[in-house]
Parts: C-alpha cells; sequence; structure tokens
C-alpha cells in the first residue's frame, strides 16, 4: 500500500500545482493581461497539464481500488484534480487516515 499511497501523493501534489499554474498564471495572462510575450513564457503550463492529468487520474484510481473505496469516493478523488486546491485537500485527507 505504501507505493501506491507515495505515488498517489506525488500525483497529487503535482496536479494541484499545475492546476494552480493553469488557473493563476497561464489563464489570466492569456485572457485578462494584454501581453503576447507574457503568454509565450506560460504557453507549456496547460500542456505539461494535459499530460499529467490523465497519469493523476489513474494515480487515484489505482489507489482508491487498493484501499477498497467505493465508487463514489473514487470519482472524488478524480474530481479533485480539476479544482486548484482539491487534489491538495484530497492528498493532506488521506495522509491522514493511512499514516
Amino acid at each position: 500500500m505504501s507505493g501506491v499511497l507515495m505515488r498517489f501523493r506525488v500525483m497529487a501534489i503535482i496536479a494541484g500545482v499545475m492546476s494552480l499554474l493553469l488557473w493563476f498564471g497561464y489563464m489570466p495572462a492569456k485572457y485578462l493581461l494584454d501581453n503576447p510575450s507574457l503568454v509565450d513564457l506560460v504557453r507549456w503550463v496547460p500542456i505539461v497539464h494535459g499530460y499529467l492529468y490523465p497519469i493523476y487520474i489513474l494515480t487515484a484510481i489505482q489507489f482508491a481500488a487498493v484501499a477498497r473505496f467505493p465508487l463514489k469516493r473514487m470519482i472524488g478523488f478524480i474530481l479533485a484534480g480539476t479544482l486548484p486546491v482539491a487534489s491538495l485537500i484530497a492528498e493532506r485527507r488521506v495522509v491522514k487516515q493511512f499514516s
């Protein structure tokens, strides 16, 4: 269980940080500010987030299956990756429960 837990923790933190960068870095730079050079600086954020989020989903499914969580909680873990801070909160709760 510790390997699955560690993978989930790492991916939850990475997904949370990337989501924060996407919501509060890339999106304001693209849609609120009129600065093409700033958009070019953060153009990598949605690409990296797009590649890492499916990996987070797979690790959340694997963790929930190994921990034998109900489907509702598994879906909660998956959806936690869509909000900037929710995956970080989910990671903290999991660590508190399993450590």
